[in-house]
């Protein structure tokens, strides 16, 4: 998230700069862009940002791999959406703690770079939890019965894998944020906070393709066959090498960055004195600050909910829905190769879906001018419930009939079937690109047009898509549950929840044209 929603979560650090100087810039000024001894070149600017790629790499492989690898453990499919509910929670709790404390470290090696060393340290230890959490559970008690025919629960890798999952999306929430505000620090002045929040999103993209190509990777067991155990079978092991390569990545990211920030460490006089609540006032702020938002404000707020709605399922269960119903495959048991090939296949999907979202971002402030952003956003809409429509309806077709436990042979996907898959991928990131722009584009035009803080606005907007994230983490599981047709019913709401948005979007947003280059950085992309 934020690509998905740890990206709509890490906006609120924004948010919290301006609202402890009441919606203006004087955050900026006064807590302190410390004076800087000589103008940071583009190649500077490039290298400190290095990290926010390193991150985006553990994200995409977190995005691909880890629903369905819960799943082998014997975490049941209804209840994989609860393991989710960090991602909001920490977007919602960490982003302004961390951004309130970041603006006013006095640190030796400066505001954002103790943040970011610490946030990549867990990250590190967390992703090697999740990696390892078989053979951890194994020596906590799990079966001693090898993996290939285990089929039951493993309770004790189970809460390993959950431990680290939540402290990686705690973690990569203190990274981000200070990781941008570092970017915006260093590209002030002389090359303004676009060219500097451009190049953080150009590592974002570097860093996905490269994380959903190495999800993608059959071959980690072959090439280090030591990461294949008694508690650890193919898939396993995939993603167990994928993991130690973000580890490695992430150590010489990290790296680089804080060798090439150098930043000038805060004085404790140009902290500007705050109230004794520290990071609470914060959010008293955020919430009291509701009732002083342009009214359009709130239509904005309104359409960004459903529209989030819309889109959670599709990021929770892409390659899952790719493994179970287009290759028909089983986490667990005879079946699990074939799971294992159709996640692998969803995060190929991906890639395609990144390409997409890439090449539409520069084609979007040309229509929006031509169209309206509302009437953009709308067909946005249209699209995800026309491209949620297919899959729900491929999925079904493609296990019509099919009967898992009846069914001996093991057999791949339908050749029509994977092919549609594909390509609904790839044009995902055609509405993916809209989703992560003309949101904010919108909210800032409207602030901008009533008097508003845009800053505080983007804060808010924050708000309307942590919240549905929280709602489908709470309710896919049970829905899944009551009609046990797997990832059907997701994305079925999904698609609902789209059909309604694109018209909403149409009679609810106000007419605006622009989106400006800052607002799509802004927007994640």
């Amino acid at each position: 998230m934020e690509g998905d929603s740890k990206e709509a979560a890490g906006r609120v650090e924004w948010a919290t700069m301006n609202l402890e100087s009441g919606g203006t810039e004087k955050a900026d000024g006064a807590v302190g862009n410390a004076s800087r001894k000589q103008p940071v070149s583009i190649f500077r600017l490039f290298m400190a940002c290095m990290v926010s790629g390193g991150i985006q790499y553990g994200w995409a492989l977190q995005l691909s791999l880890l629903s369905p690898y819960s799943q082998t453990l014997g975490i049941p499919h209804s209840f994989v959406s609860l393991t989710w509910i960090c991602g909001p929670i920490a977007g919602f709790v960490v982003q302004p703690i961390v951004g309130y404390y970041s603006d006013r470290c006095t640190s030796k090696i400066g505001r954002r770079r103790p943040f970011i060393l610490a946030g990549c340290i867990i990250i590190c230890v967390s992703v090697l939890m999740i990696g390892f959490s078989s053979d951890i559970g194994r020596h906590l008690g799990d079966t001693k019965e090898h993996c290939s025919t285990f089929t039951g629960s493993r309770w004790s890798a189970a809460a390993v894998y959950i431990v680290g999952f939540w402290f990686l999306d705690f973690a990569n929430n203190t990274v981000q944020g200070p990781g941008r505000a570092m970017m915006a620090d260093l590209s002030a002045g002389q090359h303004g906070p676009n060219v500097g929040q451009a190049i953080f999103s150009l590592w974002m993209a570097l860093g996905s393709v490269l994380g959903y190509l190495s999800g993608a990777n059959a071959k980690w067991p072959v090439w280090l066959p030591w990461l294949k155990t008694a508690a650890c079978c193919d898939a396993c092991a995939n993603l167990k090498g994928a993991f130690l390569t973000a580890v490695i990545i992430i150590i010489i990211t990290m790296s680089v960055t804080l060798a090439f920030a150098g930043e000038e460490p805060l004085s404790k006089d140009d902290v500007v004195a705050t109230s004794s609540d520290g990071a609470c006032s914060a959010f008293g702020d955020l919430f009291k600050s509701l009732k002083n938002l342009p009214p359009a404000m709130f239509s904005v707020l309104a359409v960004t909910a459903v529209t989030w709605l819309s889109w959670f399922p599709f990021f929770q269960y892409d390659t899952d829905w790719m493994g179970r119903e287009i290759y028909r495959g089983e986490p667990q048991g005879p079946k699990a190769d074939i799971f294992d090939a159709g996640v692998r296949e969803g995060a190929v999907g991906l890639i395609f879906t990144s390409i997409a979202l890439g090449v539409t971002s520069f084609l979007i402030p040309k229509l929006c001018r031509k169209l309206t952003s509302r009437v953009v956003w709308s067909i946005s809409n249209l699209m995800v419930f026309v491209l949620m429509t297919v899959m729900v309806v491929v999925g079904m077709l493609s296990m019509k009939g099919y009967k898992p436990a009846l069914t001996a042979t093991l057999t791949g996907p339908d050749p029509k079937f994977r092919g549609i898959a594909l390509a609904v991928f790839a044009l995902m990131g055609i509405p993916q690109a809209v989703l992560f722009s003309v949101p904010w584009a919108v909210a800032s035009e409207v602030t901008s047009k009533e008097g508003g803080g845009q800053g505080l606005s983007i804060g808010v907007l924050n708000i309307a898509i942590v919240l549905p994230q929280l709602v489908i983490s709470l309710t896919a599981g049970p829905i899944d549950g009551a009609f046990n047709k797997g990832n059907t019913p997701a994305f079925g709401i999904g698609a609902a929840f789209a059909l309604i948005c694109t018209i909403l979007a149409l009679f609810m947003l106000p007419k605006t044209r622009g989106v400006s280059s800052a607002a799509m950085m802004a927007g994640g992309h």
